[in-house]
Formats: structure tokens, C-alpha cells, sequence
């Protein structure tokens, strides 16, 4: 269990940028890691990834708008969003977990999330 504290979000305009950061307690060198998006209603789904090895991954929507990057030195991940839509608009939480086979195993953390909105 690694604490996770999310910054970063707030209110943008429609086409404008933001940079989320997600900064953990201990060593995540070993883990997966990733930033989920909950809109007022909606289940939590995952919009980028990144992997021990820096495979990085995004949902279709946000692919070549959003960046996932992490600094292992430094204990933190991060996502910058540009061209942002008012879709985008959510909670955004961050998460990591073992790479491990079983899900059992991965022992998945989370932060308590930013909020982000963007206003057409």
C-alpha cells in the first residue's frame, strides 16, 4: 500500500491544458500505474497507463491529446492533457498496482482524486 495525493486539477476552458500530478509516498519503481476519470454518475474508467517498463497506454478519446509519464526518482506520475474537452470533465484518480498475474496479487491503491472541469 503506497498513499497516492493527486494535484493540478481545476477549471479550464475548452482547448486550454492542464498537467495532473500524482505523488506517492513510497517506491512505485515496481508498479504499473495509471489515472482513472469518474464523471457525477458514471463508473470510473481508466484513461491512461504506464508500466514499470514506461509502456504507455490511453483510452481512444484521449489518445494524442494526453501524455502519461512518471519520474521513479522522484515518486511521482503524471498526465498532461491538452486540447482539453468538455468531456474530459471528472474526477480524476490516481492509481498503481504490482505487476503481478493474478489480481489477487496486484494489490491495486488509489489517491483521493482532483477534479477537473472544462466549460465550452
Amino acid at each position: 500500500q503506497v498513499p497516492l495525493v493527486e494535484s493540478g486539477g481545476g477549471l479550464v476552458q475548452a482547448g486550454g491544458s492542464l498537467r495532473l500530478s500524482c505523488a506517492a509516498s513510497g517506491s512505485i519503481s515496481s508498479h504499473s500505474m495509471g489515472w482513472y476519470r469518474q464523471a457525477p454518475g458514471k463508473e470510473r474508467d481508466m484513461v491512461a497507463r504506464i508500466t514499470a517498463g514506461r509502456s504507455a497506454f490511453y483510452e481512444p478519446s484521449v489518445r494524442g491529446r494526453f501524455t502519461i509519464s512518471r519520474d521513479n526518482g522522484a515518486n511521482m506520475v503524471y498526465l498532461q492533457m491538452n486540447n482539453l474537452k468538455p468531456e474530459d470533465s471528472g474526477m480524476y484518480f490516481c492509481s498503481g498496482w504490482r505487476e503481478e498475474n493474478t489480481p489477487e496479487l496486484r494489490q491495486q491503491y488509489w489517491g483521493q482524486g482532483t477534479q477537473v472541469t472544462v466549460s465550452s
